[in-house]
């Protein structure tokens, strides 16, 4: 080497790369990035923006490395109807 330091090569990935790597609607990407929770896109145009790979696989990496806990399951007694039963909904006629 002459005095130049090697880089390694960024590389960027648009939109439907993204949807194939990280299995996420558009939406639920775009408030993790607001909350910080998910890589931020940048713009490389104004019609034009692209992720770093190495950001998305490093959010991939760590989210694997942590367990996620299970969510907690609704309270019934707070629902404001009751759900009709399977042998209910076979008597009840219909139109």
């Amino acid at each position: 080497m002459s005095g130049h330091q090697e880089r390694a090569t960024k590389r960027t990935i648009r939109r439907k790369e993204l949807r194939e790597i990280v299995p996420l609607a558009d939406s639920t990407i775009y408030e993790m990035e607001q909350r910080g929770q998910f890589p931020r896109r940048f713009a490389l145009t104004p019609r034009c923006v692209v992720w770093d790979l190495a950001e998305v696989e490093a959010w991939l990496q760590a989210r694997r490395a942590v367990p996620i806990p299970r969510a907690c399951p609704p309270d019934v007694r707070l629902r404001k109807t009751s759900p009709l039963r399977a042998q209910d909904r076979a008597q009840t006629p219909r139109a």
